[in-house]
């Protein structure tokens, strides 16, 4: 009589249930830059599918506090704009052709007035956004949001960082790779940079982050 084939365990999410605290942390920490939010994921395995753990993650999201805010957006801050092109979320942003100086001044421009209105930097999941429609998606989000009063643009960027997030976790739980922010050479790394995968995780290249339902 032949046996049904065993289901390896193997897989991404299984190595993220059982890895060491001390392995997982750096991982979680590259999702997301609150300490709390990490801790929360951590504390709350296993999980028996990536729909538990994305549930955990919107939970853990929605229960930060104003300076566990602040900790994951000066994370955040702290990545830069990465080594290609801003970063958002994970995602590089390609600006090429005859116009990409004018859309770098632009884009530093915009970056800037946000940072100085608000005192910290912006943040935005363009998961799912097609990549000729990005930089135009990032500029029109930057000045409709200069345009938010401070408690209200707080409740915008937590939003954000709740998908980025969880954008991040399902690449990790699906994957098994880590969500690396790729840096200049020669700068200093962010604070995920040295981040590892769960034990017994492999990182051969750099995908693009998945697009992600809300």
């Amino acid at each position: 009589m032949r046996l049904p084939p065993q289901r390896s365990e193997a897989t991404p999410l299984h190595r993220l249930n059982t890895a060491s605290p001390a392995d997982l942390r750096g991982a979680l920490l590259a999702c997301c830059g609150s300490r709390r939010w990490a801790e929360s994921i951590a504390a709350h395995r296993p999980y028996p599918d990536v729909e538990a753990l994305l549930a955990a993650a919107d939970e853990a999201s929605y229960d930060l506090t104003d300076e566990d805010l602040s900790e994951a957006l000066t994370g955040e801050s702290a990545a830069g704009a990465g080594y290609g092109g801003p970063l958002y979320g994970g995602r590089h942003i390609a600006i090429t052709g005859p116009g990409a100086l004018a859309a770098h001044t632009a884009l530093r421009a915009a970056h800037a007035a946000y940072e100085s209105r608000f005192g910290y930097a912006f943040v935005l999941c363009v998961d799912g956004v097609r990549e000729e429609e990005a930089l135009d998606h990032v500029l029109a989000a930057i000045r409709t949001r200069l345009g938010n009063e401070a408690e209200r643009e707080r409740a915008v960027a937590a939003e954000e960082l709740r998908r980025i997030a969880r954008g991040r976790l399902l690449r990790l739980a699906r994957e098994g790779t880590p969500p690396w922010r790729t840096r200049r050479p020669g700068h200093p790394a962010g604070p995920d940079a040295s981040a590892q995968a769960p034990a017994a995780t492999t990182a051969p290249g750099r995908a693009p982050s998945p697009s992600v339902p809300d």
